[in-house]
């Protein structure tokens, strides 16, 4: 492959990156802020109907409802799904275009191993790292949302510490922004979907539905908006090596960088 030919066609996969991207975070957090609107009407007497918001945009005032029963047909509920699907894959075949078919992934001054095992090693981090997380969300630690926070902060941590110890910082930065998109992305299809499916279906045959489902999805979406804010400050870090990844501090930069997304999505969804 040419030069030329494999510049553009990095310039093509990362703007649909970028744009799915864009359309995926927004959605999420669009629907993230509904929901919070809704929770803070519940308990009080408004003139209007609490599971009603309003809004202007675009020259048009606009109003969205939230429903506890389905009143039309399954084949007429609108889906948000394919922005998550092409956003993971535009990424992996950056990460093969950028990392796995060129020489970024390994430093010899860090580690000296084979091209295969550095690619095996970041595929096991990204993929593991997401059966990690789902273990975790599964288990008594998502009871205490300061403790799971605390988990996924300290083993966030130690996987950055190990990847700087065998992959480029660079590549270590970017590995670690790439398991958080993955898991992101696997809440959606993975976990997310089958329980919209499961709600959609009781929904549609009149039966009652399963608040767990519905409470599942929900703490899925709200992990996903803590997510993509470090993912994104790890992404456009590879652009400022000397602030980052290249400064003798790498492993605290990357540990305070994911620290300051989780404080500046907290403060995103309470606005």
């Amino acid at each position: 492959m040419s030069s030329s030919i494999r510049e553009w066609l990095n310039l093509v996969v990362r703007w649909v990156h970028v744009f799915s991207g864009i359309l995926w975070v927004g959605q999420t957090y669009y629907f993230t802020w509904l929901d919070g609107q809704f929770s803070r009407a519940e308990g009080k007497t408004p003139i209007r109907n609490p599971a009603t918001v309003w809004m202007v945009h675009s020259g048009g005032f606009y109003t969205v409802e939230k429903q506890k029963s389905l009143g039309v047909g399954p084949e007429q509920v609108r889906w948000f799904r394919w922005e998550a699907m092409m956003t993971l894959l535009s990424g992996g075949t950056l990460l093969f275009l950028v990392y796995y078919a060129s020489s970024g992934l390994v430093d010899p001054d860090v580690a000296n191993i084979s091209q295969g095992w550095a690619i095996a090693i970041g595929l096991v981090v990204i993929f593991g790292g997401w059966r990690l997380y789902d273990l975790a969300v599964l288990s008594f630690l998502a009871k205490s949302e300061a403790g799971f926070a605390a988990f996924s902060l300290i083993a966030t941590a130690a996987i950055g510490w190990g990847l700087l110890h065998v992959f480029s910082a660079r590549a270590a930065y970017l590995h670690i922004g790439a398991m958080f998109g993955t898991i992101m992305a696997l809440n959606v299809w993975e976990r997310i979907l089958p329980a919209q499916r499961k709600m959609i279906k009781a929904a549609a045959a009149g039966t009652a539905l399963d608040p767990a489902l519905g409470a599942q999805a929900k703490l899925r979406s709200k992990h996903n908006t803590f997510m993509v804010v470090p993912a994104v400050f790890l992404m456009i870090s590879n652009h400022f090596p000397v602030a980052t990844y290249g400064n003798r501090y790498s492993w605290e930069i990357l540990v305070a960088l994911i620290l300051a997304g989780w404080l500046a999505a907290k403060i995103i969804r309470s606005a």
